[in-house]
């Protein structure tokens, strides 16, 4: 227990534990409108976004993990008009991920940047949480409350049925863009956290168990929030406590 105390007194342990308690209390959200649009791939396709904004980043000498999350914002305001065609958000999806992750291969290939360190920054780190991570996740997790709690009706329509939504007036077009850009963003900066391949663990599966205990989107919202922050919250503490990577052991919820 002594080591354990000891290690909460590290800076880089300390960052990272406020940095998992805003992810918890935020990206949970994004998961229940990942759900509620139907587009669980889309962290797949963020995945590959982000990959391609990294090598651009290291191209360019700029922040790579800033220039995904920029890459992300770009790729989900884009994919939005695409909402409307037959094939709808999963098709689209589908086509960013390729388009993606050829653009990604591509300039890491043409420029000469090592791709090695690309896809070091994928794999994520919840103890190299700096700084900067905090103030995005933050304002990150600002963005998705305001939304959610000033447009919630309106959400609740649009997630339920889109038809119905837009026969009620809610303007539907930049609400299903203002979502889109705040999912792709979210996933991007969970991968900071989490790695690309654990984004779930803040998003999609606490929101998969709110989904079975919530009765309302409000309190679907709830659940998630708490089910995200004791989750991730134990798994931190069991790692640190057991001396085994933060990431992985912080993904104790698995989809019911």
């Amino acid at each position: 227990m002594d080591g354990f105390l000891d290690l909460l007194t590290l800076p880089a342990v300390q960052r990272s534990a406020i940095g998992l308690l805003i992810a918890a209390v935020g990206l949970p959200i994004v998961g229940v409108f990942i759900i509620g649009l139907d587009i669980i791939a889309v962290r797949f396709a963020m995945m590959h976004v982000a990959l391609l904004g990294i090598a651009v980043g290291l191209l360019t000498g700029l922040d790579p993990m800033l220039c995904g999350l920029a890459a992300c914002a770009l790729a989900g305001a884009g994919v939005a008009p695409l909402a409307r065609r037959p094939t709808g958000l999963p098709g689209a999806m589908g086509l960013l991920m390729t388009f993606a992750i050829a653009a990604a291969l591509l300039v890491l290939s043409v420029s000469g940047v090592n791709a090695t360190g690309a896809f070091e920054l994928l794999w994520g780190s919840i103890l190299a949480t700096r700084d900067i991570d905090l103030y995005v996740l933050g304002a990150l997790a600002l963005v998705v409350h305001v939304l959610f709690w000033r447009w919630r009706r309106q959400l609740a329509l649009l997630l339920f049925d889109r038809e119905l939504a837009l026969c009620s007036g809610v303007a539907a077009g930049p609400l299903l863009l203002a979502l889109l850009v705040v999912i792709a963003v979210a996933i991007g900066a969970s991968i900071r956290l989490t790695g690309a391949l654990l984004v779930d663990a803040l998003t999609i599966l606490p929101a998969l168990g709110a989904r079975n205990l919530g009765r309302s989107l409000r309190s679907m919202v709830a659940w998630a929030i708490a089910l995200g922050i004791t989750g991730n919250s134990i798994g931190f503490v069991v790692a640190l406590l057991l001396d085994q990577p933060p990431a992985p052991s912080s993904s104790l919820w698995r989809a019911p």
